[in-house]
């Protein structure tokens, strides 16, 4: 029987989504989880997609395959018993053999939060602490290039020649809340690694007047990537919701 869970974590304490041997990572957790239901049978975790150290998720995919017999209520409880606090499973649901939690995504939605006012500590691995003012109508010029269908080589930050790196973008927006937070969202077919992260450099650049807005454009047509951009922190970025 396949299984897809829509499952939530805090990023701060892993070494990225993705297994590595050794480490602490959410895929790791989920399998070892998954293995003792399963009568201790190896269970695989297909995801949605990959995310970076540090990086959070409100509510990431993923699909899996289970032998035993269990009700779905009786399921989410075991897997929560058995996994950390920094993950918890949101919910589950039963799907078609032949459901793919990566290869079916019609869109994902990332989000990325940046403090604007003074350092705040208890939200240093949450929002980016920015901590000064930035030109939003500029970044919110910007980040309209954005927008559509691209080739986005230049916001990866590995050589990417070989590798299909276009992808659409449907939204592309930025918000400022009452507390000097900023949000900066993307929703679009799928994302390629680092690419919101770099992307969000770029726009803090803009934003701090440090580079031209249309750099942005210019990026998207030579496909080079501007080295004196750097990323941005991982600790503000959240994967915000998957659909299929």
């Amino acid at each position: 029987m396949r299984y897809l869970m829509t499952f939530s974590y805090d990023g701060t304490n892993f070494e990225g989504y993705q297994i590595q041997p050794g480490l602490r990572t959410i895929q790791g957790c989920l399998e070892k989880a998954l293995t003792f239901i399963n009568q201790k049978q190896e269970t695989k975790v297909i995801a949605s997609g990959r995310t970076d150290k540090g990086v959070h998720a409100m509510n990431q995919k993923a699909h899996f395959d289970l032998q035993v017999e269990i009700t779905l209520e009786k399921l989410k409880r075991a897997l929560n018993s058995n996994l950390p606090e920094d993950i918890h499973i949101k919910s589950v649901e039963k799907v078609d053999e032949e459901f793919h939690a990566r290869y079916m995504v019609k869109e994902k939605e990332y989000r990325y939060y940046l403090n604007l006012g003074e350092y705040n500590p208890l939200e240093r691995n949450y929002i980016f602490q920015c901590c000064h003012s930035l030109n939003v109508e500029k970044m919110k010029d910007a980040i309209t290039y954005f927008l559509g269908t691209h080739d986005f080589r230049a916001f990866v930050t590995e050589n990417k020649e070989k590798e299909n790196c276009v992808r659409t973008i449907h939204d592309a927006r930025i918000e400022i809340d009452d507390k000097n937070h900023m949000v900066i969202i993307f929703k679009g077919t799928g994302f390629l690694k680092y690419q919101v992260r770099n992307m969000v450099g770029l726009l803090i650049r803009i934003g701090e007047e440090k580079k031209e807005i249309s750099l942005v454009l210019k990026m998207l047509e030579d496909k080079k990537r501007d080295e004196s951009t750097p990323r941005a922190p991982s600790c503000g970025l959240y994967l915000m919701d998957v659909i299929y």
